[in-house]
């Protein structure tokens, strides 16, 4: 339903192939998900990795550790970018059907700002839990750059539009905040050490929550 709002027509096997991989890579996540729940309750500690949780480290034999590791990649990588890649490409192709001749129609009811936090507050979760910043940003940029090409030809955002990008701009907010806020940790530095640092809720309340009760 979100693609047929799409000015442009997909090829039914795109459209297809898409929700295949979306499918499957939810399933893969749900499936590493459900284990990493368990081991949650069994003390695994999701701000540290895979080798060095202690529940993990006493495992025999040995080779059940990269078991884990197998699972946490399926989990984390794989399903995430089966996942997460079609469901952007999907809303940005929501989006540019989002657009109207009439600019008294660019503009968003009353009751639609109430629901703006609560919606980008789910999309902040997606990102931090779900690792995709990049592809999150990318959606951001993407959707900027249509705006404006749009303006040109005098096509201005309607209310569903305006509601996604306030959404994304709320989201995006709340990151950076999350990003400045847990600036300076150094457990969550160390488990998230490349260039990009967007820590994890889970991996937050496993470190600072979990820990203190």
């Amino acid at each position: 339903m979100l693609v047929e709002r799409s000015p442009r027509t997909l090829p039914r096997s795109l459209t297809y192939v898409s929700i295949i991989t979306f499918i499957m890579g939810a399933s893969i996540h749900l499936v590493g998900d459900s284990v990493n729940h368990r081991l949650l309750f069994s003390g695994y500690q999701h701000h540290l990795s895979v080798r060095e949780n202690p529940i993990i480290k006493n495992l025999q034999p040995e080779t059940l550790i990269d078991s884990f590791e197998l699972l946490y990649y399926y989990d984390e990588y794989l399903g995430h970018c089966m996942w997460y890649i079609p469901f952007f490409l999907i809303l940005f192709l929501y989006f540019s059907g989002c657009f109207t001749a009439v600019k008294a129609e660019s503009r968003m009811p009353g009751p639609a700002l109430l629901l703006v936090a609560p919606s980008g507050l789910y999309y902040w979760y997606l990102v931090t839990e779900g690792q995709i910043f990049l592809l999150f940003i990318f959606t951001v940029f993407a959707m900027l750059a249509l705006v404006l090409h749009q303006q040109r030809k005098r096509l201005f955002l309607d209310s569903n539009g305006l509601f996604l990008l306030a959404s994304f701009a709320l989201a995006l907010l709340l990151v950076a905040l999350w990003v400045a806020w847990l600036w300076d940790d150094p457990v969550l530095r160390r488990k998230y050490p490349g260039v990009i640092y967007v820590p994890e809720p889970w991996a937050f309340y496993t470190l600072h929550v979990s820990s203190q009760r």
